[in-house]
């Protein structure tokens, strides 16, 4: 028995139909990436088919032609459908006995559809968001997961309902149905009304179903009812955002609303199904086609940009502005209690407001720098007194372009919580508010540049990650393409010359028809930017400093760091290394623990992190980056439950270890048992 015990086994052979069986697995895991793919390709095609022969001006026409009222009305809709969106997760709440007020609710709803639309991936985001503000106030992780189920299944329950009614009061508005004798798309409508009756009146038998290994709880008749009401009309309200900011319907034009939201329907299901944040390209490329009978490409093209500034832009700054409120309310709570306020700060906003900081920051500064760029290239110059003035005003406005596109480059940097790029962001964002002053800009315009700066500014301390610019300054993968984008300028200035295209040579470079040579140097320098700012503003790779005598004398020095490591030690837990943050003020020592009691290595850190107060968290940050670098889970064995909050918004648990009176194992619910037996093996 123990010769056979000892000796390794030889693997079995695979079989043609085992290896058929994980080839089929790989494939049903990538399915859905790969329709993403296609649909998104596809929607590139139609694009380019549809808009190759538009101008600028046309589109801008489209805009200027929408109607005031249409504004106004698609402004009233987005607030009608986020405002129903509360409605999701207080059912849920409600369902599983959450305990958690519909103003929370109806919070929590704003803060993960903001992401989830914007971002896409909506199972990912959005679980995110839910997770990290019920989970502050309590909520367990199996009710967190039930909302989320609840939540999925509230959307394609009003899905089916819309549907339903779509089949059966206008089933020839949907391409191929059309063509079907009429009893098929009832049957369908009827079928999918069969499914909603089911829903409601299975509960009033049978409380809960059981699906392979779950058993699924199902909600009252009230609340399912509830839930297909409030799908449905949120979606419904969403498709009137887009229907009202189409403005007057052409004449001839016999287009109802019903189909508009069977077009709206099948568009945003393409977005969903294709994953990509906001369904970009793939819903604008649907729509297009769908509308194309009714409407000029301009028109839609006009709409579906007012959409998308309404339900996507305008909701991701008002989150962003909300949080940054909240924190410079925070920190200047000792100044307002001297006129008797009182400012709370709410441990769901404290925890959450790093990341929804780099999220609407990314998305909104790439959308100003976009903006910027078309502002400068199709806004007229106003009138000028002097040669003068006009040179520094058509300067400025090159310049526009040219922070436009920098803006843009270094989003990728604040994506990935890079300190460089907020610093770079804060000092092109203050210099375009000059710039846009010596262009004498609309006062909106500075309004928005100011919105996206103080969404940025009061976040210092989420963007913590030293960039690759920082380890390798001389690069030539980062030299190259900046040394392109500066040549590519001064190229298209060169070409502007030779075709003597004025002072605004680099708007006459885009709509004169004899510099198409122009354009594509143009562009180029452009997409050199965009890469030599996007490789320079990577993350550079964390690395663990050896634990050598000389680093011991370093890390003995730090404040608090005595007091560490005597316990960790006398049950032989002995640091390997320790990661410093990026000022070199704070640091955590750790040790790799072997995946023999875990499904993969474990990263503890002894004591927590030590060293100057102010700088504690960004060497847990940087911590937590290191590990998932290096495929770890982290855990924190520490005297106290000392920066509770920065651990409870990574996801790790705090558990009071009996036996070591003060001493706190910090780490995730799942491997708190396997943890315990492995430091309780040592003293």
């Amino acid at each position: 028995m123990a010769e056979h015990a000892g000796t390794p086994q030889e693997e079995p052979a695979q079989t043609p139909c085992s290896v058929k069986g994980k080839w089929l697995r790989r494939l049903l895991t990538r399915l859905p990436a790969l329709v993403g793919l296609v649909l998104l390709v596809a929607a590139i095609i139609v694009m380019w088919r549809e808009v190759r022969h538009l101008s600028f001006p046309q589109i801008i026409g489209g805009l200027r032609a929408i109607p005031a009222l249409s504004l106004w009305e698609g402004a009233g809709a987005t607030l009608l459908s986020y405002g129903i969106l509360s409605f999701y997760d207080g059912l849920a709440c409600r369902h599983v006995g959450a305990g958690v007020s519909w103003g929370r609710s109806a919070f929590v709803a704003f803060c993960s559809y903001v992401l989830s639309h914007n971002l896409g991936c909506a199972a990912i985001s959005g679980t995110a968001v839910r997770y990290r503000l019920y989970r502050n106030w309590g909520v367990s992780g199996r009710k967190i997961a039930s909302i989320v189920a609840f939540c999925s299944i509230t959307y394609w329950l009003g899905m089916i309902g819309l549907v339903g009614v779509i089949l059966l009061t206008q089933p020839g508005i949907i391409p191929y149905i059309r063509t079907m004798p009429l009893w098929v798309p009832k049957l369908a409508g009827g079928g999918c009304f069969a499914v909603l009756l089911a829903y409601v009146l299975i509960p009033c038998w049978k409380r809960e179903i059981t699906l392979y290994k779950w058993t699924l709880p199902l909600p009252t008749w009230r609340i399912g009812l509830g839930q297909i009401l409030a799908s449905m009309a949120d979606m419904s309200a969403t498709a009137l955002i887009a229907w009202c900011v189409m403005g007057p319907l052409p004449a001839g034009c016999n287009l109802t609303f019903g189909g508009f939201l069977a077009i709206y329907i099948g568009a945003y299901t393409a977005g969903l199904l294709a994953n990509v944040p906001g369904g970009l390209g793939v819903f604008d490329s649907t729509m297009m086609l769908a509308l194309s009978p009714w409407f000029s490409i301009p028109h839609i093209m006009s709409g579906i940009l007012v959409f998308r500034l309404f339900y996507y832009i305008i909701p991701l700054l008002v989150a962003g502005l909300m949080f940054a409120g909240h924190e410079l309310m925070v920190r200047g709570a000792p100044f307002l209690a001297r006129f008797g306020r009182v400012v709370e700060a709410s441990q769901a906003l404290r925890t959450s407001e790093g990341d929804f900081s780099t999220i609407v920051a990314t998305g909104s500064q790439a959308v100003l720098g976009v903006a910027l760029v078309l502002y400068g290239l199709l806004t007229p110059l106003p009138a000028f007194r002097s040669s003068l003035e006009g040179g520094l005003m058509q300067g400025a406005a090159f310049l526009l372009v040219v922070a436009g596109v920098v803006l843009i480059a270094l989003s990728t940097g604040l994506s990935r919580r890079v300190a460089l790029a907020w610093r770079l962001s804060v000092i092109v964002l203050s210099g375009t508010v000059g710039i846009l002053m010596l262009r004498q800009a609309h006062w909106a315009v500075f309004v928005v540049v100011m919105a996206v700066l103080v969404t940025l500014i009061p976040f210092r301390k989420a963007y913590y990650r030293q960039a690759y610019w920082r380890v390798e300054p001389c690069s030539p993968f980062i030299l190259a393409p900046l040394s392109l984008w500066l040549c590519g300028l001064a190229g298209v200035r060169w070409i502007a010359r030779q075709h003597h295209l004025g002072p605004i040579w680099w708007r006459a470079m885009v709509y004169d028809a004899h510099t198409a040579i122009g354009r594509w140097v143009l562009g180029g320098s452009a997409l050199c930017c965009l890469l030599g700012f996007g490789l320079a503003l990577r993350r550079a790779r964390l690395h663990v400093q050896p634990w050598t005598l000389t680093m011991r004398i370093r890390y003995a020095c730090l404040q608090d760091a005595r007091s560490a490591l005597p316990i960790p030690q006398s049950r032989g837990l002995m640091p390997e290394g320790i990661v410093a943050d990026a000022t070199g003020t704070a640091a955590c020592a750790v040790m790799r623990l072997s995946p023999f009691l875990f499904s993969e290595p474990i990263l503890l850190c002894l004591g927590g992190a030590v060293g100057a107060p102010k700088q504690r968290a960004g060497a847990i940050w940087r911590l937590r980056d290191y590990a998932v670098q290096e495929g770890c889970r982290l855990a924190i064995f520490q005297y106290g439950a000392r920066q509770a909050e920065i651990y409870r918004s990574i996801g790790l648990e705090a558990f009071s270890l009996e036996a070591e009176d003060g001493w706190f194992l910090l780490c995730r619910v799942e491997d708190y048992l396997a943890l315990r037996k492995v430091i309780g093996l040592w003293g």
